[in-house]
Order: C-alpha cells, then structure tokens, then sequence
C-alpha cells in the first residue's frame, strides 16, 4: 500500500499572540514541526505543542527559521555559513532538549519560511542547515524542497532526506514556490487542494502557475498551520487520501 506523512508547521504563537489553530489540525496529521522562537513560539507555546503533539501520537520535529522574528522569518538575510549553522544548531538544539524531556525523541528538521526558500537553489545555505542538523544528530531527518540538491547535500552528510510537497501553495516552473508577495502564492480552496495533493502523490507531476506539467516527487505533504483553513485542509486531504487507499502515515515510523 502506497503511504505518505502529513506534516504542519505549528506552536507559531508567541506571547499574547495566538496564530493558527493547533488542536484542531493535530488528530489529522502524522508529523509536525513546531517553532523554535526565532520567527514565532516561546517556552510555553512549545511545551503545549509537543503535549498536544504526544497527546495524538504525532511525530516532533523542530522547524529553526532566520532571527527574524519580526518577520515571520520570510525575509531573506546574508548570514556566513558558520553563524547560520550556530543559529540553527541553537534551535534545535532548545526543541531537542524540550521533547526529551517529556521522554519523547525528536524525530526530523524542517527550515522555515526565507531559510527553507534558500536552501532550495543555495548549496551554502543547504549545506548550513545540514550541517546543524548532523552535529546535533546524526538520527534526525531532514525535510526539504522536492527536487532540490539538499538532498544530496544530506546523503553526502550520511542524512536520511525527505522531499517535500505543499498542499496549500502554487509552484513556479522551476518547481520553487511562487512568491508569497504574489495573490496567487496560496490555494485557499480545499478542494483544489485536494486535486492538487493527488495529481502530485498518484502521477507524481504538479501543475505550475503558468499552466506547465513538471515532475515532483514527494513524501510529505505539507499544511500550512497558520493559513485560516488549516484544519479543513488537513481534515479534507486525510480523508481523501485514505478514500484512494493510501496510507497516513509518519516517514519517522518505516
């Protein structure tokens, strides 16, 4: 039976500041990758995130961005390779410490936002992040770009590398997502998501903005948590997924 992870960026609230809807997406999904404090979460919105996490049997990963909180860590900056790779190895390194201490593992690395863009056609950025993630554990899994050479960044490194496919974003002929700056970056259909999901999990080919066929290849998919249909998204492509005979399941788990 074929299989593929549900993933979704959550714990993305900070202070005062409530941002997306955690609880509701949770009991549909099989991994999650919660903020580590640059571009969102704090103690208490991680410690909640990994207890809702535990709570549903979902799969941790830590989700380290730029130092951009005032951005949301979906601007761009210069950073030498050996500063971003201690950036990243900070953050990690928090998230790691937290789970393990609720005598959970964490289980995979996702870059967020700017950080997550660049590592696509950036090999120092690719190798940066990487390199975090190798010196805190060799173990954890690295989740990236479809069809981006991180991924042999991450085989050369001895990392498991998984490619990622997002439900809720259009892609642009180069197979890099569309601008968020553009109206037409997200799908904010549910249903259009859901043909979306299926034309790249079944034939394995994505329809771009610009009405192009391309070959992708994925094993997760991605939902973004802090987009106000989150959890229909995530209710939708669970249960027509499984309608196809696929398998929900964590890439952390076979």
């Amino acid at each position: 039976m074929k299989s593929i992870d549900l993933n979704c960026d959550l714990g993305e609230s900070f202070g005062n500041y409530k941002k997306g809807n955690d609880e509701a997406v949770m009991p549909y999904i099989t991994s999650c990758n919660i903020a580590c404090g640059f571009h969102a979460g704090d103690a208490m919105t991680i410690e909640k995130t990994i207890s809702l996490a535990i709570k549903h049997k979902v799969s941790i990963g830590a989700h380290p961005s730029y130092p951009d909180l005032q951005g949301f860590g979906r601007r761009y900056m210069e950073i030498p390779a050996n500063e971003l790779t201690s950036i990243i190895k900070y953050q990690i390194a928090a998230l790691k410490g937290m789970v393990e201490a609720h005598k959970k593992k964490l289980t995979h690395v996702k870059a967020h936002g700017a950080l997550y863009n660049a590592s696509f056609d950036n090999s120092e950025v690719a190798w940066a992040i990487v390199k975090a993630i190798a010196a805190i554990d060799q173990k954890l899994i690295v989740i990236g770009p479809a069809m981006s050479n991180m991924s042999k960044i991450a085989s050369d490194m001895g990392l498991r590398y998984i490619p990622e496919i997002f439900s809720d974003r259009n892609y642009r002929d180069d197979l890099q997502l569309v601008s968020r700056a553009r109206e037409d970056a997200m799908i904010t259909d549910p249903k259009k998501a859901v043909q979306h999901v299926l034309g790249m999990v079944f034939n394995n080919k994505v329809r771009t903005i610009s009405g192009e066929m391309r070959e992708i290849e994925g094993g997760t998919v991605c939902i973004h948590g802090d987009q106000p249909n989150a959890p229909l998204f995530a209710k939708n492509l669970n249960e027509a997924l499984q309608k196809e005979d696929i398998l929900i399941k964590s890439f952390a788990n076979g």
